[in-house]
């Protein structure tokens, strides 16, 4: 049961949508505090300050102890507009950790020094909770680099009435980034030697940020159900599968949802032609628009589209493999996308081989990346792994149907169209190999050439999905229930 009161709720992310973004938990720590926030909490968000973020106002300062070094935190404010059911808007407040030393440089991660700057970050938004003097009933921390906070508070603040009652959730967003350093990182955060050890913060000879989330958190969070019995497994658990099987009581999962105002087919400025479940037709207008844009040949046959990071996780390896066998299909295929050189060279090696068949854009292209989702007719997710994904749920939104691998988030929002009841809103295989993802694109392409009908009806069905923050919105409240429940029975708070 959720509760009958708003709550005080701190996200903390070390990105978020608008200010510095890399990947998907920029737009869910841009998204999910605006969806609290029309709920009648009071959410606060929480990142670092990166260089090129302005527009912002100072709030207070203090010194932060790291290890031998005292090291002065600077608390900037700014927010974000939050959009309510009636047009109107509310503000949420966003705080800024800002220290020259360690956030003033050019790009947001992979330096020497992470672990300092990531300890720096924890402890800094401890501090600054009592300068501001917000006292969350929750603090919901995002992957490793904000792992340490539940361990801090309850092993250094916890004696403080300030503190005792904020309870923790910590969200996985990928249990393949850790935070592993070197056993003297123990002293960055203010902790001896007795935290080395298997139940605590050792993790193979190292020390681990993700696991004192993973140990220390009131519950935790993956952002699917499937990823979270997944990484119970020694397939998926990345090392960790034993420490989540025994706090299996304690770990849940929730899809991420997706912003309903910007991704909206029938208002989004950024396509060729708006539309809705009622004027699918209008879509068209859409693939021959993105077709030229792409400088390939406009014609009225299936479009397969492919936004992502490229790297392995993303299953690249089976499109490689199999390209050459789908080229012999009437089709065509685009590519948005940057990453491992590898890839980046194996794309445009192919786009030279099938210039009239293939577009390439190699890089990030905002408004591309939207006119790819409303203008392709499949959306292809062959994921080793997948977390989440956010690629299928905004496929859905614009009827691109996806067709992926039955893993993780995929496999919790994808069901595979069965023709014999028309149900279903796209297509979807569990193996992990070529010959099973080019037989499940080549039932999407029969369904798309033999059956138009159908195809418009599963269409219909995709764009009816609700995959909005509104109802991931609610299941993160009754989380933070749960979450104030465990907190309160542990440590008998009256």
């Amino acid at each position: 049961m959720m509760l009958d009161r708003n709550l005080k709720i701190l996200v903390v992310s070390t990105e978020v949508v608008p200010f510095a973004k890399t990947g998907g938990l920029a737009d869910v720590a841009g998204s999910l505090p605006k969806a609290l926030t029309v709920m009648g909490n009071d959410t606060r968000i929480v990142l670092p300050r990166y260089r090129g973020i302005s527009d912002v106002t100072t709030v207070t300062d203090f010194p932060v102890k790291v290890g031998n070094r005292t090291e002065t935190c600077v608390v900037r404010k700014s927010s974000i507009e939050a959009k309510t059911e009636t047009g109107g808007t509310k503000p949420v407040p966003v705080y800024f950790i800002d220290n020259y030393h360690y956030f003033d440089r050019e790009g947001m991660y992979c330096f020497s020094d992470e672990a300092e700057r990531f300890a720096f970050f924890s402890m800094a938004i401890l501090e600054m909770l009592k300068k501001i003097d917000f006292q969350p009933d929750i603090i919901h921390c995002n992957d490793w680099q904000s792992g340490p906070i539940p361990l801090l508070l309850r092993e250094r603040y916890g004696n403080d009435p300030f503190y005792s009652r904020m309870a923790t959730v910590f969200t996985v967003h990928n249990l393949l980034y850790q935070g592993n350093y070197p056993k003297d990182c123990l002293g960055l955060l203010g902790l001896g030697n007795e935290y080395y050890k298997p139940d605590s913060l050792e993790f193979y000879g190292q020390i681990s940020f993700i696991k004192a989330g993973l140990l220390y958190a009131d519950v935790i969070n993956t952002v699917s159900k499937r990823y979270a019995q997944e990484i119970q497994t020694p397939e998926y658990g990345e090392g960790f599968d034993g420490l989540l099987r025994k706090r299996s009581q304690d770990l849940y999962g929730i899809v991420n949802g997706i912003n309903y105002h910007e991704f909206n087919p029938r208002t989004d400025p950024r396509i060729f032609r708006n539309y809705d479940s009622s004027s699918i037709l209008d879509k068209y207008e859409n693939k021959f628009g993105l077709q030229k844009e792409m400088d390939l040949p406009v014609r009225d046959l299936p479009v397969l589209g492919l936004i992502s990071r490229l790297v392995d996780q993303k299953g690249l390896h089976l499109i490689s493999e199999s390209f050459n066998e789908l080229m012999k299909e009437d089709l065509q295929f685009v590519v948005l996308g940057s990453g491992d050189k590898y890839y980046e060279e194996m794309f445009a090696g192919l786009r030279e081989r099938y210039p009239h068949k293939m577009g390439l854009y190699l890089g990030f292209n905002g408004i591309l990346a939207q006119r790819i989702y409303a203008g392709a007719d499949m959306f292809i997710m062959p994921s080793k792994f997948e977390p989440c994904g956010l690629g299928q749920l905004i496929s859905l939104r614009y009827g691109t149907i996806p067709v992926v691998r039955a893993t993780g988030g995929l496999a919790d929002t994808v069901t595979d169209y069965n023709p014999a009841t028309s149900s279903g809103n796209g297509f979807s295989f569990e193996l992990y190999d070529t010959q099973t993802m080019l037989k499940t694109i080549r039932r999407a392409l029969r369904l798309y050439s033999e059956e138009p009908e159908s195809w418009r009806r599963l269409v219909a069905n995709a764009m009816d999905q609700d995959f909005s923050w509104n109802r991931s919105g609610a299941e993160y409240l009754e989380l933070y229930d749960t979450a104030i429940s465990k907190h309160t029975h542990m440590y008998r708070i009256a």
